[in-house]
């Protein structure tokens, strides 16, 4: 079951006035050159907003060493294959303009756990580093967690928060960093990133059904195809993400000079560092302020 935030668009023009309010009064007793260039530059992002605005994927894949095992007893398939061949049919339709990255765990036979790192799309080496995955030994999905999760934050502050941001969880059991699962996850989805999870051939509930932003079980290969090809096929219209589209750039194209650098600036201050750091000065995507420390 998929969880849907529809506060997003009201949480953007909560920063947009906020902003709008803090930045236009300064703005309104500068004058000459200084006015201009911040016109300049906000043009020159919002400019950029259209091209900008793709789905950014990390699919962080379980190699441990149950993934070896049958996706269902009567058949020969092992959930590692299951999950390869899903991934594979359902890659192969993904957009042109999605920037995907493939971040694997407990294969100690990888020289490098982001198989494919996070950037744009080619087919051909994306479907050579999904065949590479073995499984191997334990399951340190906390600790995968955080790095899919930063890696799309900073893909986040480079793209000026344009796009939607998301972490697609494959797994078939238990983190073996439970408290880091418990810690993390609730301030990824807070950051405004969306946490799919897939369970593949689970006995129970994953932990993760409780935290994430979507759950689905696969207990069969049918369903993990399934449940793959409905995650990736969201994208752009993913819930819970705080980038905005770009119709609503197009709008802000009209706004006055001030009014689009305070957009700007409101658009800034979603809190795209690592996870598990604290800024005092960091304003959480919701638009609260953050607490004064006692």
């Amino acid at each position: 079951m998929t969880h849907h935030d529809p506060s997003v668009k009201t949480r953007f023009r909560q920063h947009l006035r906020s902003a709008s309010e803090r930045l236009l009064r300064p703005l309104k007793r500068v004058r000459g050159g200084i006015v201009w260039g911040a016109a300049l530059l906000t043009l020159s992002v919002l400019a950029q907003a259209p091209e900008s605005a793709r789905d950014h994927v990390v699919i962080v894949l379980d190699a441990s060493g149950s993934m070896a095992g049958r996706i269902q007893p009567e058949t020969p398939v092992d959930r590692m294959t299951a999950a390869k061949v899903a991934l594979l049919k359902v890659t192969q339709k993904l957009s042109t303009n999605t920037h995907i990255g493939l971040l694997v765990f407990s294969d100690p036979r990888l020289k490098d756990d982001w198989v494919y790192p996070l950037g744009p799309l080619n087919l051909a080496r994306l479907r050579e580093a999904i065949r590479q995955p073995q499984p191997g030994a334990g399951t340190p999905l906390g600790a995968y967690l955080k790095k899919g999760a930063d890696r799309l934050l900073q893909a986040r502050e480079e793209h000026h928060g344009y796009g939607t941001y998301r972490l697609l969880v494959v797994t078939d059991g238990e983190a073996q960093d439970a408290d880091l699962v418990e810690r993390y996850t609730p301030e990824i989805t807070r950051r405004g990133l969306t946490l799919d999870v897939i369970g593949v051939a689970m006995a129970q509930r994953h932990t993760l059904a409780r935290l994430a932003s979507s759950y689905r079980p696969a207990n069969d290969s049918a369903a993990l195809d399934r449940a793959v090809s409905e995650v990736l096929a969201e994208g752009g219209n993913a819930p819970g993400s705080p980038a905005i589209p770009a119709a609503d750039f197009e709008l802000l194209r009209a706004l006055p000079v001030g009014l689009a650098t305070a957009a700007v600036e409101a658009l800034s201050q979603v809190e795209n560092t690592p996870i598990g750091d604290r800024h005092a000065g960091s304003i959480p995507p919701d638009g609260a302020r953050p607490r004064r420390q006692p």
